[in-house]
Formats: C-alpha cells, sequence, structure tokens
C-alpha cells in the first residue's frame, strides 16, 4: 500500500519548487513511515534545489524535521507507532571502520530508506536521506530518534540539522569548557546555535562577528557578549582586544568562506581551536603562511552535523530545551505552509530570517 500525499519537490536545477502530490510506501524491513509535523528550510534544500549537490533530479527537500511515527516495517524493535521523533540523517550502520573504531560520529555508510517515494511513478531523491517537505516521508528507523513529546515539534526538528550542527560545533568539536573564550564567525543560525552552545557550556567571553546589523543583534540575543561589525571594524584586532591581546580559545567559522576562515585562524590563541563548520564550495582554497600554521599549533577541525550523534544527544538537548536553558524556540523566525518554502528560500538568502518552519 502506498500514500498519496504533498510534498515539495525540485524537477530541475534552478526551476520554482514545486507542492505536487507524491506517492509513499508504506514500510519494509528496516525501515519507519513518519507523519511530519515541521520542517525548517535550511541552506542545504536551497543547495539541493540549485543542483549544486548533485543532478539526482527531481528531489523531494525537506530533512529538518520532526513528526510522529505512524508505522514501522519487519525487524524494527526500536520505535513503535505514537513515538515522537527528530528525524536524523546520520543514521549510524555500527558496521564500517569508523563505527568499529568507536568513532560512530564519522561513520562512512549511514542507513537510509531502501524503498523509494515517487512522483508519477518515478523515484524521488529525498534530501539527506529525508524528504521532509511532505505530510508522510519513509526513512530508515535509525533516521528517527525519541524525544520528549512535550517540546513543540517546530523547535524540536530544527536539531535535525542547522541548530545541532552549531551546537555541536561548540560543545563536541570546539570541546568548549567553563571560562574559554569563543569567537563566532557568521551569525545566521548555525552561527548563533554555536553561540548558544558556548554560553550553555560555560564561556565567559563570547565574541560574534558578522557583517549584518540584524543578525549581531541576533547573536547577542543568543549569549554573545561582544559584537563586532566586520564591515568596519579589523575582526582578527577585535577579538584579540575582547580577550586581553591573546585571542579565542576556540574560534568558529560558520560561513564557509576561505577569507572568513583565514581571519578565523588569526583570531585564535596560540595552542587555540579552530573549528570549520561553515559549508565551502568546491572551488574555494585556503592559503595560508606555512610557518604560522606550524608555529601557532593547536587544532583545526572541521565539523560535521556537529560531531553528534543523534540518539546521545537529541534527547538530551531537547530537556535542556525544556527546562529553559537552550532557546530552541528563538531560531524559529516564522511558520510557514508547504507553498510559501520558494517564498522562504528567498528570505533566507537575503538574510530575513534564522529559520521558516513549514507546519502540517
Amino acid at each position: 500500500m502506498s500514500h498519496s500525499v504533498r510534498g515539495v519537490v525540485a524537477t530541475r536545477r534552478g526551476a520554482p519548487v514545486e507542492v505536487v502530490t507524491i506517492e509513499v510506501p508504506d514500510p519494509g524491513p528496516g525501515e519507519a513511515l513518519v507523519r511530519v509535523q515541521a520542517c525548517g528550510v535550511c541552506h542545504t534544500d536551497l543547495h539541493y534545489r540549485e543542483g549544486a549537490i548533485n543532478d539526482d533530479f527531481p528531489f523531494l527537500l525537506g530533512h529538518e524535521a520532526a513528526g510522529v511515527v505512524e508505522a514501522v516495517g519487519e525487524g524494527v524493535d526500536t520505535l513503535a507507532a505514537g513515538d515522537f521523533v527528530i528525524l536524523n540523517w546520520r543514521a549510524v550502520c555500527g558496521r564500517c571502520r569508523s563505527c568499529r573504531r568507536g568513532r560512530p560520529w564519522y561513520c562512512l555508510s549511514t542507513d537510509n530508506a531502501a524503498q523509494p517515494m515517487r512522483l508519477d511513478g518515478s523515484a524521488l531523491s529525498p534530501a539527506l536521506g529525508i524528504g521532509a517537505f511532505a505530510e508522510r516521508t519513509l526513512v530508515a528507523a535509525g533516521q528517527c530518534t525519541k524525544v520528549n513529546p512535550a517540546v513543540a515539534p517546530e523547535a524540536a526538528g530544527l536539531l535535525g540539522c542547522g541548530v545541532m550542527a552549531g551546537l555541536g560545533a561548540a560543545l563536541l568539536t570546539g570541546e568548549v569548557s567553563p571560562g574559554d573564550s569563543v569567537a563566532v564567525f557568521g551569525c545566521g543560525g548555525v552561527g548563533d546555535a554555536a553561540i548558544a552552545g558556548a554560553k550553555l557550556a560555560g564561556a565567559t567571553t563570547i565574541v560574534a562577528v558578522d557583517l549584518d546589523e540584524k543578525k549581531l543583534a541576533w547573536a547577542g540575543e543568543f549569549g554573545a557578549t561582544h559584537l563586532v561589525d566586520a564591515s568596519s571594524e579589523d575582526p582578527v584586532a577585535a577579538v584579540r582586544e575582547a580577550t586581553g591581546g591573546n585571542g579565542a580559545d576556540v574560534c568558529i567559522e560558520a560561513v564557509g568562506n576561505a577569507k572568513v576562515f583565514e581571519q578565523a585562524f588569526f583570531a585564535r590563541d596560540l595552542a587555540g581551536t579552530l573549528v570549520q563548520v561553515g559549508v565551502p564550495t568546491p572551488d574555494m582554497r585556503i592559503d595560508l603562511p606555512f610557518i604560522e600554521l606550524f608555529g601557532r599549533g593547536g587544532r583545526i577541525k572541521p565539523s560535521w552535523y556537529g560531531d553528534c550523534l543523534p540518539d546521545r544527544d537529541f534527547p538530551a538537548l531537547v530537556d535542556l530545551h525544556l527546562q529553559g536553558r537552550l532557546p530552541l524556540e528563538r531560531f524559529v523566525s516564522e511558520t510557514i505552509s508547504l507553498e510559501e518554502v520558494e517564498e522562504a528560500f528567498t528570505k533566507m538568502a537575503r538574510g530575513e530570517v534564522l529559520r521558516s518552519v513549514v507546519v502540517f
């Protein structure tokens, strides 16, 4: 049996998305059918629409989502109908060499649903293996992480991608500790989540760097103690001034820009950590004096999905939110319908919102 539902599909490179009727099958072995309640509009969805990830059109967009399990397939004993879940795109396999070495956050073979969802008989490519701009979606059971159902779906779903990437960049990759100084370069959704993570970890100095006054204001709301407008002052000098002339213990680059990476590199304290969480384009290159790389020491650490383990981290972060210690709701700039996704892409590109969230 299959389910006819509405979904947002990108049919060709650069074309506006369409709301169409798609077919979602019942779950097979190892799969789960999820009724989506909320899904954030993420830059990655726009990258799919633009053909910047691959050319496997048509794409069923959406991946930053939460919802309720409606049915599970054969062999699934970790989920049941009625479970409230956050969807994740890193369902660790437990079999690859990274998993076997005890580093499952680097899993090389994450699980996805085996059956395709379809549009007019043609298989759809679900964004990040999820495809959640749809009333229902089919995923691997491991892509469903059970959390406390008291959380609002529009807030919970954001842990499925961007907010988790930023929180993890600070808490897990950067290993921010109480008393640390942190500088975050780029104060969109990921950067502000890194600021929130640094505050949660006990950082006493948190420097936010951006070119946009609105984004700097957002950064202040999430816990930044110093705001640096990089359009009018040298961000490296400003970070050093805010940290007693030393540089930050942890610098987080949340833009994906080679020039900003260079600024973050030089804004570190000696033996400090630079976390790269902003996604660059394939043509970008880094040019640093080799002696500086050697002489400054420390660590340069790319952060994939915030180095998270969804089953470990999502429930804990939801609990922190419900305790009032992690303001996930502040990332939700607006709630929208499926028909408004294309307009949300425009708002996102203009920097007008932290997150537009589709609610069902």
